[in-house]
Formats: structure tokens, C-alpha cells, sequence
């Protein structure tokens, strides 16, 4: 497995090694001794999965608040998707910045989302399921989000999503979110 760093400090793209024969393939998914020789938090304390009925189902940007900040690990089960990070740790050099990577059932990259930033995809297929990782326990009181279209944050999606909840659509701009929730 490698751990490819991008340039928001703690978020790296991980790249299995693929093992492939007559019969398939077998590939790591997870070591937490890797993790930790890395510095990344090997907890998990949930898994998850979204499926996305059609492509250009947009899901995002989320994060989950203090005490309860989130560290993820997000790969695709079926389907694509252009995965985004987004840091919104006010005290850090890259705040506002964001990095996307396309996640694949061919390529089977993960993205790890560390504490700190919010999260988002588009799904680049129809039948899309993502599995997320989750090193913290899921406390709805502290789900929040930043709006997918923040000028501010400028994310270059591939396509206009055709497919976003309200609730995504109405998350306040970076600049409302209250700096305590995130700050380390």
C-alpha cells in the first residue's frame, strides 16, 4: 500500500497494492500499522456506505464538529467518484484550499479526510456505493457542512451535480461556519 501525501497536510491518497491472477485479485483495504507508521489515526470506530442511484449525484461538503471532528477513509465499492477535501482548519496554511481525487472500483484508491476538513463527492457513474471508514462515532448534533458551490472555496467539479438534497444545497457558506467547531 502506498501513502501518496497531497498538499493539505494529513490528507493523503492511498494506492493499494494489487495482487492479480487467473481468479482475480486481492488487495489491502487497511493495516493499521501502516496507518500508524504514518501518522494517520487507524481507529475505526464505524463503517459506512452510500449508494448513489444516478451519476452526478453530488453528497457534501460535510464535517462533524468538535469534540467529535471526524478522520475518514472513503473508497468506491461500484462505480466513480470525484472525491473532495476541503480544509477548513482556520489556524492552518492551506485553509480554504481544497484537493480532489477520482476514486474508482478500477483503480481502488482511498482518500484519507483527517479531522479538520470537510468532505464531499460527485458520483461520476450511475450505481455508485462508496465505503467510508470513520475513526469517531457519528453524533447527529454535530453534523455540519460547507455549501458545494462556496466561492470562497472554488472547487472545480467536473459537471453540475444533477442530483443534491436540500439540506447540501442550503449548508451556510466556509465563512459562516463558527471557527470554534473546527479549531484542534
Amino acid at each position: 500500500m502506498k501513502i501518496i501525501p497531497t498538499p493539505l497536510a494529513g490528507c493523503v491518497l492511498i494506492e493499494p497494492d494489487i495482487i492479480a491472477d487467473e481468479r482475480g485479485y486481492f488487495l489491502r483495504t487497511f493495516c493499521a500499522s501502516t496507518f500508524e507508521a504514518h501518522g494517520l489515526n487507524p481507529a475505526i470506530d464505524q463503517a459506512s456506505l452510500s449508494y448513489n442511484r444516478a451519476q452526478y449525484t453530488l453528497r457534501g461538503l460535510h464535517f462533524q464538529a468538535q469534540p467529535h471532528m471526524e478522520d475518514k477513509l472513503v473508497r468506491v465499492v461500484n462505480g466513480a467518484i470525484f472525491d473532495v477535501a476541503v480544509d477548513i482548519r482556520t489556524d492552518s496554511k492551506t485553509f480554504a484550499r481544497w484537493y480532489a481525487a477520482e476514486l474508482t472500483e478500477q483503480n481502488q484508491r482511498a482518500l484519507y479526510i483527517p479531522r479538520g476538513f470537510a468532505h464531499g463527492f460527485l458520483t461520476l457513474t450511475d450505481e455508485t456505493t462508496v465505503a467510508y471508514q470513520i475513526a469517531q462515532p457519528y453524533v447527529a448534533s454535530l453534523a455540519r457542512g460547507v455549501n458545494f458551490s462556496d466561492p470562497q472555496i472554488a472547487v472545480r467539479w467536473p459537471h453540475p451535480p444533477s442530483v443534491i438534497s436540500q439540506r447540501d444545497r442550503d449548508l451556510p457558506a466556509l465563512a459562516a461556519i463558527d471557527p470554534t467547531s473546527v479549531s484542534q
